[in-house]
């Protein structure tokens, strides 16, 4: 396996009900580099991310991250934002980043840092100790890829992250992907928004 690449999924298949969801898929993503999954609703893209994130088990083929098989322990290297959003609605918004980078490995005061740092970058300091129900769903949602990201993951997943953002918003988002993927991060994105991922994705997965 070439040394830059951090996943390869490799002939994936899934089935539910006795109906085909995903057909013997393959693909690899590199470190720095960005992968855009394109396809219809229930084209599958969903449940590869699932597969991806061993949230699901294929049928068939298997899923390798940094030259082995893709284990739980590698999610502690891995950002996933998914595309029904999780946070706890009344917790504090910052201190919950904070604790979720922790259950990532990360150190409390580290993990701090991290947080405060984003919350800063993404203009949204003043909401730190603001419960998130609190937070319009904008809001919530720059939160959401805060805590998909505060950990510095090596892998970046991010299922629709563009749904229900303004254009400031997605513009935003898609400058802070860019810095990701410059970063050295590999990136998975799942979007119906096809300029985004002609803009920041280096191909392009058909499901």
């Amino acid at each position: 396996m070439d040394d830059k690449v951090l996943l390869k999924v490799e002939n994936i298949s899934k089935s539910f009900d006795g109906s085909r969801v995903l057909d013997n898929v393959s693909f690899t993503v590199a470190a720095g580099e960005a992968v855009a999954l394109l396809g219809a609703n229930g084209a599958g893209k969903t449940t590869l991310l699932r597969i991806v994130t061993t949230l699901l088990k294929p049928d068939s083929g298997q899923v390798f991250f940094d030259g082995h098989p893709i284990s739980r322990a590698d999610l502690d290297c891995i950002g996933y934002l998914p595309e029904e959003r999780g946070l706890y609605r009344h917790a504090a918004a910052g201190p919950q980043v904070v604790y979720l980078a922790q259950l990532k490995g990360m150190r409390r005061r580290e993990a701090k840092v991290s947080a405060e740092g984003w919350f800063s970058r993404l203009g949204i300091s003043a909401w730190w100790n603001r419960p998130v129900a609190r937070l319009s769903k904008g809001m919530q949602q720059k939160l959401q890829f805060i805590a998909t990201v505060a950990h510095n993951p090596r892998l970046v997943i991010l299922d629709e992250p563009f749904s229900g953002f303004d254009e400031e918003n997605s513009a935003m988002l898609r400058r802070e992907i860019l810095s990701l993927k410059a970063a050295g991060a590999a990136i998975i994105l799942s979007t119906h928004n096809l300029q985004a991922a002609a803009e920041l994705c280096d191909k392009t997965i058909r499901l």
